[in-house]
C-alpha cells in the first residue's frame, strides 16, 4: 500500500485510482528534470508567464540546430548555396541558385509535420495555437506555390528527418545529380 504524493488517498496496486500521476518534464532553459503534477490532463507550466515568454521568443528561427546540420552536410557534400534569400518567397533557408532548387529545413512543432510524434497540442490555449499552426501551414503552401510558380524546386526537410543523417545525405545527393548547371 502507498499514498498518492499529490492527494495522500491509499491505494492497493501500480497506480492512484485519482490519476493524480507525476509527469517528469524538461525544463528547457536549464535542462534540469523537474516534477510537474498533472490535473485532468492539462499539464502545469512551472515558471511564469515572462520567463515562458522569454523562452519561446529565443527559438531561432535562423540558424537552428537542424538547419546547420544540414548546411554542414551540403557543405561537405561540395554543394554550394546561398542562405535566406530575401528576394524569394518565404526567405528559403538554403538555396541552391546553380539548381534552381530551394530548401526550407522544417520544425516539426511549427511547421506541423503530418505524422510525426514532434507534433503536438500543447495542452493550454488550445484556440490560439491551432490558429498559429493554421497560419504557419497556410504560409508555407503559400510560399511553395509562389517558388514553383518562378521556376524553382522545393524541398522540405524536416527536423526529425535531421537525425537520420542518411536521409539528408540522400535527398542532397540528390540535388548534386539533379541538374548539372
Amino acid at each position: 500500500m502507498r499514498g498518492c504524493s499529490y492527494c495522500g488517498v491509499i491505494w492497493v496496486g501500480p497506480c492512484c485510482p485519482r490519476e493524480h500521476a507525476m509527469a517528469l518534464r524538461r525544463d528547457a532553459k536549464t535542462r534540469n528534470m523537474v516534477l510537474t503534477k498533472q490535473r485532468s490532463g492539462a499539464l502545469l507550466d512551472t515558471v511564469d508567464r515572462a520567463r515562458r515568454s522569454r523562452v519561446m521568443r529565443s527559438v531561432p528561427s535562423k540558424n537552428s540546430k537542424p538547419e546547420l546540420g544540414v548546411r554542414r552536410i551540403a557543405h561537405r557534400l561540395g554543394l554550394r548555396f546561398r542562405l535566406h534569400v530575401k528576394a524569394l518567397p518565404g526567405s528559403p533557408d538554403i538555396v541552391f541558385p546553380r539548381y534552381r532548387i530551394v530548401v526550407f529545413v522544417h520544425g516539426c512543432f511549427w511547421h506541423r509535420h503530418p505524422g510525426c510524434k514532434l507534433t503536438v497540442l500543447p495542452k493550454s490555449h488550445r484556440v490560439f495555437w491551432q490558429d498559429k499552426f493554421a497560419t504557419n501551414v497556410a504560409r508555407d503552401i503559400r510560399n511553395q506555390d509562389d517558388l514553383i510558380k518562378l521556376g524553382w524546386i522545393v524541398k522540405v526537410i524536416w527536423e526529425c528527418e535531421t537525425k537520420r543523417e542518411g536521409r539528408v545525405v540522400n535527398l542532397l545527393l540528390w540535388v548534386a545529380r539533379s541538374r548539372s548547371g
